[in-house]
């Protein structure tokens, strides 16, 4: 088990974390955002934070989860921004664009800890491009890690149960000046179940489930009801060469060793790399963003 903290990129940067909260920035945009892990003393002064900060997310009931059902909350404004803006993110290989919004949940659009496995991703799909691979993102979000795996050659699904984030990931596969993603609005349970039926195959699986949530027909997600069935059901759909498996978790309380426990027992044999996400701040804070499990079969 190891620590993965994703690398320094342009325009995105933790400034400090500490009291429940957080201050990064997202291009020209400083935001404070709450953060239930950083429950040490922030670095710099509350002073400090307002100064540089442009918008304050405060949650109506405070969760323990990145997403829950009862987390929203409002934004106060202590600079002008606008609601909606772009950022980049450059690796050496592949260039993505990403619209980020405030959101009435707190979120932006993107999770910046994610950068080593967009990484991964790009390098796994690139390695077996001649095989026309394909890959299947699961509570795929505003869709990053699917431009990832686009922008190598794959053939992605994406699939998440909101239509407004699957248009949103539309939105951004546009400015990345990509194209011919297949967008799936539908439960990933009921989908995964209903793939397996049928006999399909994919090259690469991402999942990246939140602790709660609701499919587009009312179904009910809680991840530790459905997260093994969902990793086993994924056995059966994953090639059994040349291939590649991204699991991460944020949900407080959930050891890097559920993800190795539940994956031993559909993908055993298989060398896995497993740990926790982090960032490092500009003062040299270490915050935990949840854990991380993936491999490849050669």
């Amino acid at each position: 088990m190891k620590l993965l903290t994703s690398e320094n990129w342009k325009d995105y940067e933790l400034i400090d974390c500490g009291d429940s909260e957080k201050l990064e920035r997202f291009g020209e945009y400083m935001l404070i955002r709450p953060e239930p892990q950083a429950i040490w003393n922030r670095k710099l002064s509350t002073d400090e934070w307002e100064k540089m900060a442009h918008a304050r997310f405060v949650r109506d009931i405070k969760g323990s989860n990145r997403f829950g059902e009862n987390e929203n909350g409002g934004w106060t404004f202590l600079k002008k921004m606008p609601q909606t803006w772009q950022i980049a993110y450059q690796n050496v290989d592949f260039h993505l664009k990403i619209k980020l919004s405030l959101t009435s949940f707190g979120h932006i659009g993107v999770f910046p800890e994610q950068a080593q496995n967009w990484d991964f991703i790009y390098n796994s799909t690139k390695e077996i491009i001649e095989l026309k691979p394909r890959i299947l993102n699961l509570f795929a979000y505003t869709g990053v890690a699917s431009l990832a795996a686009r922008a190598a050659g794959g053939d992605v699904t994406h699939l998440d149960s909101v239509k407004q984030v699957v248009r949103w990931g539309s939105e951004n596969m546009q400015l990345s000046n990509l194209a011919d993603i297949h967008w799936v609005v539908e439960d990933a349970l009921k989908f995964v179940t209903r793939e397996v039926k049928r006999g399909k195959t994919y090259h690469g699986i991402i999942m990246d489930p939140p602790a709660y949530g609701r499919g587009p027909a009312g179904e009910r997600w809680r991840i530790a009801d459905s997260l093994n069935e969902i990793v086993n059901l994924s056995s059966k759909l994953l090639e059994p060469k040349h291939s590649f498996f991204v699991l991460s978790l944020y949900s407080m309380g959930f050891s890097a060793l559920i993800g190795r426990n539940i994956t031993e027992s559909c993908y055993p044999g298989v060398e896995k790399d497993f740990g926790e996400l982090f960032i490092q701040s500009k003062g040299n804070v270490s915050l935990p963003l949840g854990t991380y499990l993936r491999f490849k079969k050669a």
